[in-house]
Parts: C-alpha cells; sequence; structure tokens
C-alpha cells in the first residue's frame, strides 16, 4: 500500500469514529484493520513484482509495462546515431525514434539520379524507401574519426529479372557488401524493403566514404543510418543459462528434442532426432551436426532442441554465442516460437500438432521471433525477423533486418534480442541492425505479449536452404557449434 493510500484509510478509520462513540472498539477496530491493510497492500505489489519476474506470467499490467520498457538496461534504437539522411526525399522521423534528413546538397554530398516507388511491402517505415537515388553512386559526408555501424535500405523499383541489378558497396575503401542483388535478398520481391547492416567502419580522415559499383544495370540506395559503435548496457541480470561446460547430451532440465520426419516444416529434407552424433555436448561446446545418411524417407539427419517448459520468459534480452555451418543447403537458425501457442489461434484443435500444420493457424497467430537465421549459398548475411498474422513470409511482409557478418562459419559471434512490451531489436556482436515496434493494433501485428522459448536447429534443404541451388552433398558432416544461452531480464531501478 503507497502512503497516500494508506492515509486516506485512516482518514477513513477517523472518520467512522463519530460512529463509534465507544474508543476503545475504535482502537480495537485501528489495531486490526491497519496491519491487515498493510499486508494486503504489500501482497497486491508483491504480486506487481511476481509478474515481472522471468517466466512468471503470461501478462502484465499496463503500469509494469511501462516500468520493463523504460528501464535502462534497454537499448533504444535511435541511440548513437550521428547521421541519418532520405536518400532522395525529405525530412522524416522514423517509428523507431530515428530523425532523417532530407537529401540535399547541404546534408552530404550524395550523387546519382532521383527516383520514386509508389508502393513499398515488408517495412514499418515505408515512406523512407519511396525516394532513392541510382547510378554510379557516392557518399562523402563530414564525420568524426572512430568507428560506426552503418544501415543501408534498399528496395527494388522495378519488376525486372532476379540478376538484372547487382552491385557492390565500398565503406572506406573496403568492400563491405559484395554481389547485392536486392530482389533476391528480399525473396525475389520487387517492392519489398530491405535493410542491409554493416558494422565496424573505420573513419580515419574525417570524412565517411562511400561508393556503390555496379555489376549488373545501376546500384539503388533508399536511405542510410550511420551509428557510433554501441556498447552493450551492464543493466542485466542472468536468469537462465546453459553453459554447456559438460558432457554428453543436452541438460533434460533445459532442453527437449523435436524428433520429427522430414519435411514437416518449411519442406526440409532432414530428419531430426535425439540421436547424440546429432545433438552432443563436448569441449565446452553444444554441437548440432547434420548427416548424409538415410532415415526413413529422408536422405539426412540432423538435431532439433528447444527451452519450452523448461526456459519461457516474457521479455528481457537472450544472448547466444555460436560458430554457423558452412555450405549450400546449410540453414541453421537461433529463434523463438510461443510457449502457449494456441493463445491466438482461431482454427486449431485443443493440443493440435500445430508445426507443419495446413489448418491450424497457431503459426503465425501466435507468433515467431527469429534472433539468427543463416543460409548456406549467401555465407556472410545474418537474418533476424519476425512473423505474425500481419507480416509474414506468405504474404511478403515479414518484418526483418539482415547484416554482414564476417567469418561466421570460422569464429564465434553473439547473436542476441531485445524484447519489451513496446519494441524488438535484433543484434549481431551487439551491433543493433533490426527493429519492431509495438504498432497498438492488436494481436494480429503484436502477439509479443506471452512467454516464448528459445530454439536451435540446424535444417538441411527446405525452402530456404534450396533457394540458391541443389545441396552440396560434399559438405556432410558439417555442424553448429553453441558455446552458450543466456537470458536475462533489466536490473530494477
Amino acid at each position: 500500500m503507497q502512503i497516500n493510500e494508506l492515509l486516506l484509510f485512516v482518514w477513513s478509520l477517523a472518520s467512522m469514529k463519530k460512529k463509534y462513540s465507544n474508543n476503545r472498539l475504535f482502537l480495537i477496530l485501528v489495531i486490526i484493520l491497519v496491519p491487515l491493510a498493510l499486508i494486503g497492500g504489500q501482497l497486491i505489489n508483491d504480486e506487481k513484482n511476481h509478474q515481472l519476474n522471468y517466466a512468471s506470467s503470461s501478462s502484465v499490467d499496463n503500469s509494469a509495462k511501462n516500468n520493463l520498457a523504460s528501464n535502462n538496461g534497454y537499448f533504444q534504437y535511435d541511440t548513437n546515431v550521428v547521421w541519418a539522411v532520405n536518400v532522395g526525399g525529405t525530412k522524416y522521423v522514423g517509428v523507431d525514434g530515428i530523425s532523417y534528413q532530407a537529401d540535399t546538397s547541404t546534408s552530404s554530398l550524395i550523387t546519382g539520379d532521383v527516383g520514386n516507388i509508389e508502393k513499398i511491402k515488408g517495412s514499418q517505415d515505408s515512406f523512407i524507401y519511396e525516394s532513392f537515388r541510382s547510378g554510379e553512386l557516392t557518399i562523402n559526408h563530414p564525420l568524426e574519426n572512430g568507428l560506426y555501424d552503418i544501415i543501408f535500405k534498399f528496395a527494388e523499383p522495378e519488376d525486372n529479372d532476379m540478376g538484372a541489378r547487382v552491385f557492390n558497396v565500398f565503406a572506406e575503401q573496403s568492400l563491405v557488401i559484395s554481389d547485392l542483388n536486392v530482389r533476391l535478398a528480399r525473396d525475389g520481391k520487387h517492392i519489398s524493403a530491405l535493410a542491409r547492416a554493416v558494422y565496424d567502419v573505420e573513419v580515419k580522415d574525417g570524412q565517411l566514404d562511400i561508393n556503390f559499383k555496379s555489376i549488373v544495370g545501376q546500384p539503388i540506395l533508399n536511405a542510410l543510418i550511420v551509428r557510433k559503435k554501441n556498447i552493450k548496457s551492464d543493466q542485466w541480470e542472468m536468469v537462465w543459462n546453459d553453459e554447456f561446460n559438460y558432457e554428453g547430451k543436452p541438460d533434460p532440465n533445459k532442453w527437449s528434442y523435436d524428433i520429427w520426419p522430414a519435411r514437416k516444416v518449411n519442406s526440409e529434407d532432414q530428419a531430426y532426432t535425439d540421436n547424440l552424433k546429432n545433438v552432443q555436448v563436448k569441449d565446452g561446446n553444444l554441437v548440432i551436426t547434420a548427416y548424409k545418411e538415410v532415415l526413413d524417407d529422408a536422405q539426412y539427419t540432423s538435431g532439433r532442441i528447444h527451452s519450452q517448459g523448461k526456459g519461457d520468459f516474457l521479455y528481457g534480452r537472450v544472448d547466444v554465442r555460436a560458430k554457423l555451418p558452412a555450405g549450400q543447403g546449410t540453414w541453421s537458425a537461433i529463434w523463438m516460437l510461443p510457449s502457449t501457442p494456441f493463445k491466438y489461434s482461431t482454427t486449431c484443435k485443443e493440443n493440435e500438432d500445430w508445426q507443419g500444420s495446413a489448418t491450424c493457424d497457431a503459426w503465425p497467430n501466435s507468433g515467431e521471433i527469429d534472433i539468427m537465421e543463416h543460409v548456406g549459398y549467401d555465407m556472410q548475411t545474418i537474418h533476424g525477423t519476425v512473423h505474425n498474422k500481419a507480416y509474414y513470409w506468405q504474404n511478403w511482409e515479414q518484418r526483418k533486418g539482415s547484416i554482414e557478418g564476417q567469418n561466421v562459419e570460422d569464429a564465434f559471434h553473439v547473436y542476441s534480442v531485445e524484447w519489451t512490451p513496446e519494441n524488438i531489436t535484433v543484434f549481431f556482436n551487439n551491433t543493433p541492425y533490426f527493429f519492431y515496434t509495438n504498432e497498438s493494433t492488436g494481436w494480429r501485428a503484436w502477439p509479443y505479449d506471452h512467454p516464448y522459448h528459445v530454439i536451435l536447429n540446424l535444417a538441411i534443404g527446405g525452402m530456404w536452404g534450396r533457394s540458391g541451388g541443389p545441396i552440396d552433398n560434399t559438405i556432410f558432416p558439417v555442424s553448429m557449434e553453441i558455446d552458450y544461452v543466456r537470458i536475462f531480464k533489466p536490473l530494477t531501478q
């Protein structure tokens, strides 16, 4: 009970004294009722605090949401942005809070022809994709020396052939994006938005220099964000983790297996097993390995594990340190699904096997958060995505971002997400590259209001894994390695 509430309560008792002329009776009432009120108030407060605890509740009251969203531990997407420009367009403030300058001679020297796109899919900020420059683009912008992360935003304006526009991007004389086919990178849809990030661009001479070089057709650019290197906040408390400092099968108190046949989901070619050779903890890492071998009607085997019922959480941060597989046909993922999958379903039977179902709409209705997806035919590109009823891949509207990784198959990197009642932000080595905000339009666009769990898997083939060509059978066995999985909640202020 708050102080003002307590004072009001005592005042009300005092007013009762007129009814009860017997002072002894009044004193007894005060002695009994005031402690009860205090205890009751404390229980209410305790319950509110309990709702904010990791994996403690499927719902949070509005005041708790606001407090959680404003906690200093969470990253604000407009943090450290030093320059943003709406290329070919006017001033604009995005849903992520970033202020984009108009593309004028005073904002920067940007060469290239100006154009416009009438309709854009796949973005909460479609306005900044509606204008662009194309040609042999150059950008020269005064900037303090130091390290920067850059997000480039593209959209293909023409319904041309898949390979009609391919180009390279150089920053500070270094190749940062190679062979970019915007249409291919956005699943073949020519009017879909593409956000592609690069990190650790070092400015040494007081000027940021960016150049676009044609391979086929003319390069294109719709918007640009430049951010000083982000430093992870220390305002976090770890509430669940697995460091994999043991041997054998994954800890059964933390992980469960999905044991599935081939083509159950996404037309994936492998069967998922609980065999030790497919999923094993050794040398301080979880190792998920795919083999070229026949199992029933599958030509490949692999592993998929999840923390449902053992590591569920509502809001917080996830860090996963991993080394990814290489090779055409691999499709590795670190991602999250709802632990209450039927929360927003409308067509499912009770406890239906909803994954891969053509009739049950638990997916996408109840949501999906992809912390990391990677396909072997595009080795250095890392993807972060959300799916829901309003925006998912089947309607070409999934909200996603990508970043150019480095040596993801040879070195460990940290893949992260921060999830609040208001926003979802995805990171690579603590570089933020994808942002999705709660539009306050209901569950179809924001089903992310109930507990989720973590999934780790290595798929072979499938709709995305085979998009770049047939599976390369010379790569097997091939593995994804996980050093740790850590879930955090923000420290209380």
